[in-house]
């Protein structure tokens, strides 16, 4: 099977934000405690922090992490995590059925985030509160001092504020399931009014509005319509979650599945430009994808565990071990998002460890990379600079969710600081390998640098505690560059990133 690809300089979609690789913790399960947090643990610093994990997520160098929800968030009191731990209340949090020691707040996740070389996106809770406790908690982390909150801070021993500048208005509150759920309009007028408020203190800020928890969602895009028309000029971007399922363990469809994701990044944008036009707005807004990633292998017995147990803490939960076949759909839905970052321009991994996560520990033990690590890591490390609008020529296949779907599915970056060009090949066809040639035009003589293949025989194969390196990275020889032509081969069922350098 062949594929033909032209990368030019002057076709460029956008340049990419940096914060497109972020990612998320949430107060579930064991992301938080024995996750990033076991004060116990042999690697433990002085703040409690599993070092092992603080390593991992530097490796990742993921720009931002969304913090502390999630549903959590929405009937989450921001106080209860502030002051002597000590004196900190256990509450039960209804959103996974467990209880929650508040151990870790504002003060222990921003330092967590420093150690992690990563940035603060903090969620307010519009589900059980409102506008008064998210204009405090904004005042608390970002007034420098002699107010009420931000003096409080000083008191609990943060001096200095810590200027965090993105901020989400709630989480999914489309959802039935959430705490507080609203319909459209009502929470378009909180959202409006406190979007209002928080600008009032710093119009600088970025404020994130919720936009549909998927595509699927009856009240979708009428909602992003709805919540938008109330909105537009008070925010910066509109949230859109999806996850991706393969209960039917068939590996063509569930690698068809990033057209619908296109779809819907493609359907909301369409509802931005309408509600821009409509309001005759000058202001952007953008997409904030700030949960995504595969979410099936043990989403359903977990929810016949959460109707069985008491009020456990930190319990294992959404632990999914990932596969080989993941590799490939983290690899095409990141291509997704770079092939949108005109549009999308903030994206978040759901979740950083041990729930739906990249990072896997055990408690007191060992932490590992799962396979989906790497084409993360890949993306975050290489995927910054302009993405280029690739022309690609190559077989396709009929799937239920799109017809027409390319075997190919490549992304293209060219980062100008660095001098490189990386292209993120996924080769959706499980029974033929692809002989890919890719013309470089109008970028100067190009040398190979590197071709590295993730590939394994077979699709179910996992890194787990005791082999963490079944999945892995491999470099390859046999790709080269002739006459402005990178020729590569990719194996059936592969993930390849291959760098250029200029």
């Amino acid at each position: 099977m062949e594929a033909h690809v032209t990368a030019h300089a002057r076709y460029v979609i956008a340049d990419i934000d940096r914060r497109l690789y972020g990612s998320f913790l949430e107060h579930l399960g064991r992301a938080v405690y024995t996750g990033i947090y076991e004060p116990d643990h042999p690697t433990a610093d002085e703040n409690g922090m599993r070092r092992d994990v603080i390593d991992l997520v530097r490796d990742l160098d993921t720009p931002i992490c969304r913090y502390p929800g999630g549903n959590f968030v929405s009937a989450y009191n921001w106080e209860d995590g502030i002051g002597p731990k000590e004196e900190r209340p256990t509450r039960l949090d209804l959103a996974w059925h467990t209880s929650e020691s508040n151990h870790v707040g504002i003060h222990e996740f921003a330092e967590w985030a420093q150690a992690a070389n990563t940035e603060m996106m903090l969620a307010v809770n519009l589900g059980s509160r409102g506008l008064d406790a998210a204009r405090n908690f904004v005042e608390y982390v970002n007034h420098p001092g002699g107010s009420y909150w931000s003096d409080l801070r000083k008191r609990n021993g943060r001096a200095d504020p810590w200027n965090v500048r993105l901020w989400c208005l709630g989480n999914e509150m489309d959802g039935p399931w959430q705490v507080g759920h609203k319909s459209a309009a009502e929470y378009g007028h909180l959202a409006n009014e406190t979007a209002k408020a928080l600008r009032a203190f710093d119009d600088k800020l970025e404020l994130v509005v919720c936009g549909s928890s998927h595509s699927d969602m009856v009240s979708y895009p009428q909602w992003e319509a709805t919540v938008l028309e109330s909105t537009y000029e008070q925010v910066d971007y509109i949230s859109l979650h999806m996850y991706f399922e393969n209960y039917e363990k068939n590996t063509s469809e569930f690698l068809a599945m990033p057209e619908k994701l296109d779809r819907y990044i493609g359907t909301v944008g369409g509802v931005i430009d309408y509600v821009k036009a409509k309001r005759r707005a000058t202001n952007d807004v953008r997409i904030s994808f700030d949960e995504w990633n595969v979410w099936y292998h043990e989403r359903k017995n977990d929810a016949k565990r959460m109707k069985e147990w008491g009020w456990p803490h930190a319990p294992a939960l959404l632990e999914d071990v990932y596969n080989f076949e993941d590799v490939l759909q983290v690899g095409c839905i990141l291509n997704t998002f770079i092939r949108r970052s005109d549009i999308v321009r903030i994206a978040c991994i759901a979740q950083l460890v041990n729930v739906i996560a990249p990072i896997m520990t055990a408690p007191g033990g060992a932490a590992w990379k799962q396979t989906i690590y790497y084409p993360f890591q890949f993306a975050s490390l290489y995927g910054r600079g302009a993405a280029l609008r690739l022309d690609v020529d190559c077989p396709s296949y009929d799937a239920d969710i799109a017809n027409g779907v390319d075997y190919l599915d490549i992304a293209g970056v060219h980062d100008g600081d660095a001098g490189t060009l990386t292209f993120f090949a996924v080769n959706r066809n499980g029974g033929e390998p692809m002989d890919i040639t890719i013309s470089i035009e109008g970028f100067g003589e190009a040398k190979l640098v590197e071709h590295t293949l993730i590939k394994h025989d077979d699709l179910e194969a996992t890194n787990t505690e005791t082999n963490p390196d079944a999945v892995k990275p491999e470099t390859k020889r046999g790709a080269f560059i002739s006459g402005g032509k990178l020729v590569v081969s990719a194996p059936a069922h592969s993930y390849s990133m291959i760098r250029v350098r200029l």
